[in-house]
């Protein structure tokens, strides 16, 4: 990704050669005037003539910024620096984001007209646009494209702002506190940075924890995020019974996302992939860990980038994914991961595709898009998704077993029924949810909660109701046990538990084969 300094080598390169045409692609008008004023004022350039053309101002002396001619029209400018262009060598026009030139049209064979008249006595035209250009026009020149700030020219633009602030209102952030702003902003243009630090310095002061509410308010200048859906978390989400060795690593992988890791080898984390029993809180992780680490929550709906058109799914996959680099810092849920990327040999070679472009971005990508991924069936997914390195870690979300049944279900009982268990209770309904999974506990106490808000309280309820509601509810573990016990034993092989341990194994199994190792164990 070139950066401001490498363009603006390039483009000093390029005027200095007397390059005829120069197409400068950006989507940041500003920053690129910028870079060429920066250019045109080099002292060896004193005697160039540069002039400016944009539709608000007309034609325009680029250094003094006086008005060459009253007419303000395109064809106007053009007219005149075809005048100057065979009587003055050395004369430069930048046209700003012109109408018209991605394709062969009129205006753009004029402007190539204009740029072989510019070649005859040396001069240039100079491109401003963040549209494709016409090959005919390209190729009488040269192209580069100016990216979006890095995290050192981001560094550099609050560190400004900043000091532009101090003495007139508290400044709390330091030099860390900046550099961690900057990482976090990466993705987005220079004036929106600019926009949302105004924003924060807006209340009356600059504060430690105004960090992580920048990198939560950057999602809001996104308002169309194509293939992805903005996911609202509520204080339910932040509550997770069991998968404690899940959220200890999380713990760990939350801190590591936020540091600033410019000073070493390591990469932002990429994501976890929880494969296991449905309804034992895979999905729920997913807002657990964006509402823990307090950031943005957006769901990849694999169903809707497929399209009927040649290219049509992997254009909009590819689009998905450049929209998660931009939004982030965040994290990326994509639910049941196996049913947009199975079907790998399936003759229409788009999910193969697909597969390539999301395990190219996932080993690539240096933005701080965390992913959550889900499987209920990880049997159909490619191999190559699985292998170290493309996901930080693979778990394995097995039923819970007693520990985390008797949290589950006191987390649950206090939201539907209002109130504590008690420990006689508690443990007897621990033992009546053996092979539950977490979605059949939240069911039983639902419904709980229900009859007692319809019947007036728990105050009216019959002692055992909870025990009978649980007695009657089966299970998918019994509905389905070939299947559930088929999935079980593949995660004890193959992935990291979940939980505390691996649930009980059934006889002759291999038992947990994989734990995850903490360097302070």
């Amino acid at each position: 990704m070139p950066t401001y300094a490498e363009c603006r080598r390039d483009l000093d390169s390029y005027i200095s050669a007397r390059v005829p045409v120069i197409c400068l692609r950006t989507i940041e008008q500003q920053r690129a005037l910028r870079l060429v004023r920066t250019a045109a004022g080099h002292a060896r350039r004193g005697n160039m003539p540069f002039w400016i053309y944009t539709r608000a101002t007309g034609l325009r002396d680029l250094r003094t910024n006086t008005a060459v001619l009253d007419d303000r029209s395109l064809t106007g400018a053009m007219d005149y620096a075809a005048s100057q262009f065979t009587s003055r060598p050395n004369a430069t026009l930048v046209l700003v984001e012109p109408d018209g030139l991605d394709a062969d049209t009129s205006l753009a064979r004029h402007v190539a007209e204009l740029a072989r008249l510019a070649d005859t006595n040396m001069g240039s035209v100079i491109l401003i646009t963040d549209s494709p250009v016409w090959g005919g026009l390209q190729r009488l020149g040269m192209s580069f494209q100016l990216d979006l700030p890095d995290a050192d020219e981001m560094y550099a633009t609050l560190s400004a702002f900043l000091d532009d602030h101090r003495g007139h209102i508290p400044i709390a952030w330091e030099e860390p506190d900046i550099r961690r702003a900057a990482g976090f902003l990466v993705g987005v243009t220079e004036g929106e940075a600019v926009n949302l630090m105004a924003t924060i310095a807006a209340k009356g002061s600059v504060e430690a924890g105004d960090v992580m509410l920048l990198a939560q308010s950057k999602d809001r200048i996104f308002s169309d995020l194509t293939g992805l859906e903005k996911v609202p978390l509520k204080a339910s989400d932040y509550a997770v019974g069991g998968l404690s060795n899940l959220r200890d690593w999380l713990d760990r992988r939350g801190r590591l996302l936020q540091a600033d890791l410019r000073a070493t080898d390591l990469r932002p984390p990429r994501g976890v992939l929880l494969v296991g029993v449905p309804g034992c809180g895979k999905s729920l992780s997913a807002k657990a860990i964006a509402a823990q680490w307090q950031l943005p929550l957006y769901r990849l709906d694999m169903g809707s980038i497929h399209g009927k058109y040649l290219g049509e799914s992997e254009g909009r996959f590819r689009e998905a994914l450049e929209t998660a680099d931009r939004v982030a810092p965040c994290v990326l849920w994509i639910d049941e991961i196996e049913k947009g990327l199975a079907g790998v040999n399936d003759g229409t070679g788009v999910p193969a595709r697909v597969i390539g472009q999301f395990l190219f971005w996932l080993q690539e990508s240096q933005s701080r898009a965390f992913v959550v991924a889900t499987a209920n069936d990880v049997r159909s997914l490619p191999p190559e998704l699985l292998r170290k390195g493309r996901f930080d870690e693979l778990f394995f979300v097995d039923l819970p077993d007693a520990r985390d049944r008797e949290e589950i279900i006191g987390i649950y009982y206090r939201r539907y029924l209002r109130a504590e268990p008690a420990p006689e209770e508690l443990a007897r309904l621990v033992d009546l949810s053996d092979g539950f999974a977490g979605s059949d506990i939240e069911a039983a106490l639902h419904d709980v909660g229900a009859e007692a808000y319809l019947g007036g309280g728990t105050a009216q309820m019959r002692p055992d109701f909870v025990a009978d509601t649980f007695s009657n509810t089966v299970p998918l573990s019994r509905n389905n046990p070939e299947q559930i016990e088929e999935i079980r034993a593949w995660g004890r092989e193959r992935a990291v538990p979940a939980g505390r341990f691996a649930a009980t194994t059934t006889p002759g199994s291999a038992g947990q084969g994989r734990r995850i190792v903490f360097l302070d164990d």
